[in-house]
């Protein structure tokens, strides 16, 4: 199948404000394709989180111009629980809460709609348990509530437990590495790594800092300032940002 990848061409996305939409990605040319893990690095503001959340589908991002497909497929017109069934999956930098609603029963629910029928319980259990014991958690973790009363790195753990489980053709991970203690981010990235490991999963990591890079190791990083991508490069590009900062993207856009 030659058209494999998350394929991102000329993307332009505006954002709804109470002032009116408003242009936050300016022409982005992104492919990932299956067995790749990008990193993309830039500083607050410069539209990561929008490209996130609009290939992801939330209903505040509109596409505008250009295009996003996925093995093919245009995203587009799908709904965001139809963009997840096409594989696509997306860690959030801040998960919400769904209070009433277990883990288990959040986890066992989501293989349903993405399998079309549900999984055999007994393995499912064990399945479920030993993700979270590879993620540190204990199996009581698995009764409470989605995110409620979660530490941040509870949350990102937990993350990965959905990633891990679900297993989707392409992961959408957004700052997972934010607010974790150096112990939770090795664990948050050998998740990460034992699901990248399958060699036919692409990866797309958004973070601000390179230190999660020293656990998964990229094929490519990609410097995103203003809206689009302003260089590429290999792990060697993410230790220069880590020295010299972005201040001669952030001149060069301005």
């Amino acid at each position: 199948m030659t058209n494999r990848g998350l394929v991102i061409s000329d993307l332009h996305v505006s954002v709804t404000t109470e002032t009116g939409p408003k242009p936050i990605l300016k022409g982005v040319d992104l492919t990932i394709r299956p067995g790749e893990i990008h990193a993309i690095m830039g500083p607050n503001g410069s539209g990561k989180s929008t490209l996130a959340y609009s290939l992801a589908g939330h209903p505040k991002y509109t596409i505008t111009a250009g295009s996003a497909l996925l093995d093919g497929q245009d995203l587009a017109p799908l709904r965001a629980d139809q963009r997840a069934q096409a594989g696509l999956f997306l860690a959030m930098q801040y998960p919400v809460e769904v209070p009433g609603v277990s883990v288990a029963n959040f986890l066992r629910t989501a293989k349903t709609a993405l399998d079309g029928r549900a999984p055999r319980l007994r393995t499912w259990v064990k399945q479920v348990d030993q993700t979270l014991a590879q993620l540190r958690l204990d199996p009581e973790f698995a009764a409470r509530s989605v995110n409620e009363g979660f530490s941040g790195g509870e949350k990102k753990r937990n993350e990965i437990v959905q990633l891990e489980l679900l297993n989707p053709l392409y992961a959408i991970l957004d700052e997972t590495d934010s607010g974790l203690d150096i112990d939770a981010l090795r664990i948050v990235s050998e998740g990460v790594n034992r699901y990248a490991a399958q060699g036919d999963r692409g990866v797309l990591l958004i973070t601000h800092y390179s230190r999660i890079l020293r656990y998964i190791e990229p094929d490519f990083v990609h410097v995103f300032v203003d809206g689009k991508v302003a260089q590429e490069g290999g792990r060697e590009l993410a230790d220069a940002l880590e020295e010299h900062g972005y201040d001669r993207y952030l001149s060069a856009a301005s």
